[in-house]
């Protein structure tokens, strides 16, 4: 018995630093894994992952990791398998007049000039109102987040209620705190328009889907005093001021006669020329501006199919990436568009550069895809929020589906994205983890009726339209 214990006795040290056995640890209950085919993450630049998984917990990117760690540690209430599909940030639209989309076709094949005088302009001031801009918001968010568009920057009128329509249905809102020259419905000069601007960002300060802009329509259409006024507030609330700039050739020209500058020069004079600036459409630049926006850092909202169809030039895309320009993309308005299809964007894009530069490999998929997130998102001052698939940022995903007829055969996924997908491939849409599209159904608050219930106030604005025309 001595013998034993004492042998228990020497043996006990040992024996207490042996290994123990443990039991692994529990996997971390979350929201959502994603396990795509493909991932494009957008940053780093040139990454392609290929059986990763996207882990979300209250809305937010935890993890981008191997699929099979993933289920090590990750417990999902929702496991969401693509096998044949590629996820990418969710696309931003970085110009448009969403509330237009009621207005899609009815000066097509007109010149810009008289496409507002003729169409544009007298029906908007018979139309506008509350209701025409919730009703015409209300159906370009449906358009917008079916073919993958998370986030737009929109400028019209009544931005408090386009906010609350993109929310409502589902998407991200940047909207405009519009100033304009004219009275309209919404307001009778530009201290108006800034004191509603104004009270909407109030009292929409704590929607966690809504930000905002400064909106100038166009130096054509705003005092200097209204400008400089707008810098002072861009820097006194942080605000990226969202402008139509340099998009005709006779805006350059009516420029000159009335202030003795160009535009972007008449800008500058007033403070504007910075890093806040979304430049829209940006067409008729000099080599000097192009140097000048690439200096402060500014932005330009590309719309190359809107330029096309109003035939209003082709922009120096290709000069504006090497002289350091953050080049986004925008639809405009369903009205010089007809479609909110940032896919066709991005095509366009990549095309136009190539043919404007002579250079077949300008403006590659990589770099337009880049254009269509990550570019808008910093244009819009949310670069750290949405943009790219990042652990720490808000999970703004969409999936393609890669394995139809018209995408196949597939060599190349990040090329075929951009040259081969359209919209009609987009299946699975999340905005900050929600998952709004699933399996090409709209999901909201209001159920799936809301596809049938656009459309038919759509075409009772039609009607109304047709009436006006007819006069």
């Amino acid at each position: 018995m001595l013998a034993a214990a004492w042998r228990m006795a020497l043996l006990r040290p040992f024996a207490d630093a042996a290994p123990q056995m443990t039991e692994a640890p529990a996997a971390e209950p979350i929201d959502t894994v994603i396990e795509p085919r493909w991932i494009l993450p957008i940053r780093p630049r040139g990454a392609l992952l290929e059986g990763h998984a996207i882990a979300i917990d209250g809305g937010v990117i935890r993890a981008v990791l191997p699929a099979a760690q993933a289920a090590r540690l990750f417990s999902a209430r929702k496991i969401v398998r693509l096998p044949e599909h590629i996820v990418v940030p969710g696309l931003v639209n970085a110009h448009t007049h969403a509330s237009m989309a009621l207005l899609r076709g009815v000066g097509d094949d007109m010149p810009l000039q008289r496409w507002l005088t003729e169409r544009i302009w007298p029906l908007e001031q018979a139309l506008v109102g509350e209701e025409f801009v919730q009703d015409g918001a209300r159906l370009a968010a449906v358009e917008m987040l079916r073919a993958g568009v998370t986030t737009c920057s929109d400028m019209y009128f009544y931005p408090d209620l386009v906010a609350r329509a993109l929310t409502t249905v589902g998407m991200r809102a940047v909207v405009g705190i519009i100033a304009i020259g004219f009275p309209t419905a919404y307001a009778v000069d530009a201290d108006d328009y800034l004191r509603k601007g104004l009270q909407a960002r109030d009292a929409l300060r704590d929607e966690p889907l809504v930000s905002f802009t400064l909106a100038p329509h166009a130096p054509y259409t705003v005092s200097d005093d209204t400008l400089a006024r707008m810098a002072t507030l861009a820097e006194e609330l942080d605000l990226p001021v969202h402008i139509h700039l340099h998009e005709t050739a006779g805006e350059i020209e009516e420029s000159v006669e009335r202030h003795g500058v160009r535009p972007l020069e008449r800008l500058d004079q007033l403070g504007l020329l910075s890093e806040r600036l979304i430049a829209v459409h940006a067409i008729h630049l000099t080599e000097q501006e192009i140097a000048q926006l690439g200096r402060v850092g500014a932005s330009v909202a590309h719309c190359p199919v809107s330029n096309l169809k109003l035939a209003n030039g082709l922009a120096r895309v290709p000069a504006m990436l090497a002289a350091g320009v953050n080049v986004a993309l925008g639809t405009d308005g369903a009205a010089s568009n007809n479609r909110l299809d940032m896919f066709d964007e991005a095509r366009f894009a990549a095309l136009l550069a190539k043919a404007v530069a002579g250079d077949a490999s300008m403006l590659p998929a990589a770099t337009a895809l880049e254009c269509a997130t990550i570019n808008g998102a910093r244009a819009l001052g949310l670069e750290a929020r949405i943009g790219s698939i990042e652990v720490g940022k808000e999970a703004d995903l969409v999936a393609i589906e890669m394995a139809s007829p018209e995408v196949s055969p597939l060599f190349d996924p990040v090329s075929h994205l951009l040259y081969a997908s359209g919209r009609e491939h987009v299946t699975d849409v999340w905005v900050a983890g929600r998952h709004v599209v699933q399996t090409r159904q709209l999901l909201t608050t209001e159920g799936n009726a809301i596809d049938q219930a656009v459309v038919s106030s759509s075409s009772a604005w039609q009607n109304r339209c047709r009436q006006l025309l007819r006069k």
